[in-house]
């Protein structure tokens, strides 16, 4: 009979979150994680097959927590889609390990062919910038696609330290960007 675990796997799983969040992913070992645990290593190898199944349930919790505390919140505000951006940069700036974790690694699939996929909310999103402008869902899926990757370039910037900026001066940007996005489809004028 194999010995009763120590620890639950949500115990672990959110140990190992506080690792990668203080020190990055890269700090995340069965050592690191059993000194968290006041323990050895042993027990999360009762619990766990290994180390990148416990990996999978940080990436999980993570994206759980920016869902939940983020995400959840971008949506809340008048404009969805500006209240969405908003919460990723924010979430850069707070958890920027967890950021690196989650949008700073490489992909299996190209970017192009999962954009729309990348966040479950992408509907609300659509609808939002549809509603407040007037665009087609087609328009509004390049604006979103275009804003996506202008935010993401700023989350990137700051996470990496390379600059740091305001909110008031990520808010001017996205809105710049916005203005330019829809003059551009409504053909008012080109980019």
């Amino acid at each position: 009979m194999p010995p009763k675990a120590k620890f639950t796997k949500e115990e672990v799983i959110a140990a190992a979150l506080d690792v990668v969040r203080e020190r990055g992913e890269q700090c995340l070992t069965a050592r690191e994680l059993g000194a968290r645990l006041n323990s050895s290593a042993r027990p999360i190898f009762t619990l766990f097959s290994g180390m990148d199944e416990v990996l999978c349930g940080v990436k999980r919790a993570a994206r759980d927590l920016y869902n939940a505390h983020y995400i959840a919140e971008g949506l809340k505000e008048p404009l969805a889609f500006k209240g969405v951006g908003r919460a990723y940069l924010r979430f850069a700036q707070e958890e920027n390990q967890l950021f690196r974790l989650l949008f700073m690694q490489k992909m299996q699939t190209p970017l192009e062919s999962v954009l729309p996929a990348l966040d479950e909310n992408y509907p609300l999103i659509l609808t939002s910038i549809t509603n407040a402008y007037g665009v087609s869902e087609a328009q509004a899926e390049a604006i979103y696609s275009h804003l996506w990757v202008y935010t993401h370039g700023i989350a990137t910037l700051a996470v990496t330290g390379l600059c740091t900026f305001t909110q008031e001066k990520t808010d001017g940007m996205l809105t710049d960007v916005f203005t330019a996005l829809i003059a551009r489809v409504k053909g008012e004028q080109p980019l």
